[in-house]
């Protein structure tokens, strides 16, 4: 069985590549370094060259019935962020063979991702200009109006019981604009830039500070930095609220099989709010 599903695996990542080639092909550009494979291998992504410059090129691949939802346009909607540091989307282009495929044509985010991972493994070191442009960003983010929806009352209330039951008020009170996927592979360095729109919407205020602070428990320093930067957030009943929510969220994916190692942490930081 092991063998059959390995086999597929790899049938259904190379497909995912003859895809990138696919979009290519129909913008006129040449693949122009290592393709990257994402989240179970739902997306793929590479830089491509065009006669004068580099840019990005992501194909996401969807069963067609999920493709309603706001996820599917995230990066295109975000272009509404024009004076932040991020990838702007250039073109589109979509077709449907088996499945639905997007291909985003974006420019090129500078410096590399700050993890290979969304968890922070290892110490970093940025400027102290770099954490306040991340505090612009998320201030930014949060003032912005939109109808996108990153998380509702429905879903906060189902995971904070899934694994609080009624020991926690799942009220939110407090809503704002939200990333939705603040992580250290989402984050570029030492210049900042923030990728990966996708999930941005209206959720509980202080998500954004609560995802990368429960992503960052494995590096001490940094999640101390975190803390500091967003401590006005973080500090309030809305803010611990959040931190629930998150911690919540992500156990629900390490009991799915991901981010093992952040069990133990999250929990650690549970029994302190």
């Amino acid at each position: 069985m092991s063998v059959d599903l390995s086999e597929a695996d790899a049938q259904f990542r190379q497909w995912m590549h003859d895809n990138l080639n696919h979009a290519a092909g129909h913008f006129g550009l040449t693949i122009a370094g290592q393709a990257r494979l994402g989240w179970l291998d739902r997306s793929i992504s590479a830089p491509v060259q065009t006669a004068d410059r580099q840019l990005w090129l992501r194909v996401v691949s969807e069963d067609k019935q999920w493709t309603g939802g706001d996820f599917w346009t995230g990066n295109l909607e975000a272009n509404v962020f024009a004076t932040l540091s991020k990838p702007r989307v250039l073109d589109v282009y979509e077709w449907e063979e088996w499945r639905q495929q997007r291909a985003e044509l974006m420019t090129l985010a500078p410096g590399s991702p700050c993890s290979p991972t969304d968890t922070l493994r290892h110490a970093i070191s940025l400027p102290d200009q770099w954490w306040t442009q991340l505090r612009r960003t998320i201030e930014v983010v949060a003032a912005t109006p939109t109808d996108r929806i990153n998380a509702d009352q429905a879903l906060v209330t189902g995971r904070i019981q899934q694994y609080f039951g009624n020991s926690v008020n799942p009220v939110v009170r407090h809503w704002e604009t939200v990333h939705g996927d603040l992580h250290w592979a989402n984050l570029m360095g030492p210049d900042f830039g923030l990728l990966d729109w996708e999930l941005w919407g209206r959720g509980p205020t202080g998500t954004d500070a609560a995802t990368l602070l429960c992503y960052s428990l494995l590096v001490p320093d940094t999640a101390e930095r975190v803390r500091d930067t967003f401590a006005d957030v973080l500090g309030t009943d809305a803010g611990q609220l959040a931190l629930l929510y998150v911690a919540a969220r992500l156990l629900h994916r390490v009991d799915k099989g991901d981010h093992p190692h952040l069990a133990a942490p999250l929990r650690k930081l549970i029994e302190t709010l």
